[in-house]
């Protein structure tokens, strides 16, 4: 492998601190080597341009279609792609075979043990993306509680509690690991190659990679991911092409990574076919990220006044176009001889009444009956407490999935936008409900957490952009509310928030707070005037603090 050069990349961070894991001697300088850097380096010099191609190509499509230029349908360039029947995914990957219930989570080190601990629970996928604000010591103490899980050292005290934590066996016999990096359309500022920040997706890819694949192999089992946010085919197209270089520069058989995608973008429903054949050898199925994908629909037809979603309790996954939309991804998964994931249940146990847990518990359970019953080989969850009831629903399948049932699926061309909702309405309750969700949701991720329980939920960024979009639009269309007939405006938006930010201010008692801040921030989001197209590139520059600048071609 010929030297790669690292003039002109800087690390505006301080490699000489280290995270209050001990015993652990893993340090900052452990993940930062020379080697790692070249690698991740390498990958951003070859690829970065077809990255911000591909992003700018989204800007170019969102635009056509508020000019009303152009509509959401299927490929016809890609048609023999949807209409060849023989070609499949790969064969199932070690440690991926059985994928009942897959819990998430951020890279915390109390969290990644937890996780890995929780009983019946067959993968854990850990999450750099959505449930993980990204301050430099999330994302570099997340890489590094990684190793040191991977490599059975990861037990540890917590010093301020003294409460230790440690693994209850050996990681091969524990959940399988599945890593969730950041998405295309993110950077990652603490590391600059050639006067640019470099890209946020190959920045966590590739140092978990460069680390880990290698002894992910040893054990049994290999290095997996979950890829966020995409929106074409061409997207998938460059993740496996980088795949494919990766494996080849550490000299590990092309397939060794499996990637699981998550349709979350309304687009990307249009092309799964597409996108699981871009990904070859390498894919690993689909995933339903509904919160996200309610999320997409409502940003994509923000100009559009016949598609306007009605308060967020009656978006539900029986409503049309998200009944569909799982429907497809099923019968497009099975067809293509590879998983369809369910999507998440965020509840979380309420130990404050058991009466009210009785009742968010059966939710989750029906939830999960109608995952299994539809087809999906497995789902998602947010607390470990609720493994059980997804494990004994998937367990009725008698096997360790059901790809074998492809579904028959009677849907039109125009299914997967029917957002026609009976009996639809907003109220007074409901924008109060997407501002708290918003509003929590953000202060918190400016405190650097990105997972955040609100309302007996486990929130993670998605669902405050479902809070946040639907204000939006609301607000854009003049929508009339139910309960008191008065018209969403900006003025009655700036008031209920102003009204909401006194009110959590005064609760929390604490002059370090971030309300203000965030309200700051969502204002200019809900007005009708402007959305931003994420609110963690919104956000990004108020948690990042950068040092002074290290040539790290004198490393």
């Amino acid at each position: 492998m010929p030297a790669i050069s690292l003039e002109k990349v800087k690390l505006f961070v301080d490699v000489d601190s280290n995270p209050p894991y001990p015993p652990s001697n893993t340090s900052v300088k452990t993940i930062l080597t020379k080697e790692a850097l070249e690698f991740i380096v390498l990958l951003h010099r070859t690829f970065n341009a077809r990255r911000k191609q591909l992003l700018q190509n989204r800007k170019d499509f969102q635009a056509k279609l508020d000019r009303g230029d152009t509509s959401l349908d299927f490929l016809p360039e890609t048609a023999n792609i949807r209409n060849d029947p023989s070609w499949l995914g790969p064969i199932l990957a070690p440690g991926l075979i059985n994928r009942s219930t897959e819990i998430t989570g951020p890279p915390t080190r109390n969290m990644l043990i937890n996780a890995l601990n929780a009983p019946l629970v067959n993968t854990y996928m850990t999450d750099f993306e959505d449930s993980n604000a990204p301050t430099w010591e999330n994302l570099i103490y997340g890489q590094i509680n990684l190793y040191d899980a991977i490599r059975n050292q990861i037990n540890f005290t917590n010093q301020k509690t003294n409460k230790d934590y440690k693994l209850k066996d050996d990681i091969a016999n524990l959940p399988t690991l599945i890593v969730r990096p950041r998405g295309w359309h993110m950077i990652e500022k603490h590391l600059t190659v050639d006067y640019e920040p470099i890209s946020a997706s190959i920045f966590d890819f590739g140092l978990y990679f460069f680390h880990n694949a290698k002894k992910l192999i040893e054990i049994g089992k290999g290095p997996y991911f979950y890829l966020p946010k995409m929106e074409h085919h061409l997207e998938a197209k460059l993740w496996n092409d980088i795949f494919n270089v990766a494996q080849d520069y550490l000299e590990i058989p092309r397939g060794t990574i499996r990637a699981t995608v998550l349709i979350e973008t309304l687009p990307a429903a249009f092309q799964m076919e597409e996108i699981i054949f871009q990904l070859r050898q390498h894919s690993s199925g689909l995933n339903c990220g509904r919160w996200d994908y309610i999320f997409s629909t409502i940003k994509k037809f923000m100009n559009d006044p016949t598609h306007i979603l009605p308060e967020r309790d009656q978006v539900t996954m029986t409503s049309p176009f998200m009944d569909a939309y799982v429907k497809r991804l099923i019968n497009t998964c099975h067809r293509r001889n590879v998983h369809a994931m369910g999507g998440m249940a965020a509840q979380i146990p309420i130990k404050t009444d058991l009466n009210l847990n009785k009742i968010a518990m059966e939710k989750v359970r029906a939830d999960k009956i109608r995952e299994l019953k539809n087809g999906h080989d497995g789902s998602w969850i947010a607390h470990p407490q609720l493994a059980t009831i997804c494990n004994l629903v998937f367990k009725e399948m008698g096997t360790p999935n059901q790809i074998f049932n492809i579904p028959d699926i009677n849907l039109n061309d125009y299914s997967l936008t029917d957002t026609n909702i009976p009996d639809h309405q907003v109220t007074i309750r409901s924008l109060n409900q997407n501002l708290e969700i918003g509003l929590k949701y953000m202060e918190s991720w400016l405190r650097g957490s990105g997972c955040v329980p609100i309302n007996n939920l486990m929130e993670d960024a998605a669902t405050a952009e479902v809070s946040r979009a639907q204000l939006c639009q609301w607000c854009k269309h003049g929508v009339v509310l139910k309960d008191t007939n008065e018209k969403v405006t900006p003025q009655l938006l700036k008031s209920l928030l102003d009204k909401q930010v006194q009110d959590l201010v005064a609760e929390v008692n604490n002059p370090n707070n971030k309300y203000e801040l965030a309200a700051r921030y969502l204002l200019p989001e809900i007005d009708g005037q402007h959305f931003s197209e994420f609110l963690t590139n919104l956000l990004y520059d108020e948690i990042i603090t950068l040092k002074q600048p290290i040539d790290v071609s004198k490393l």
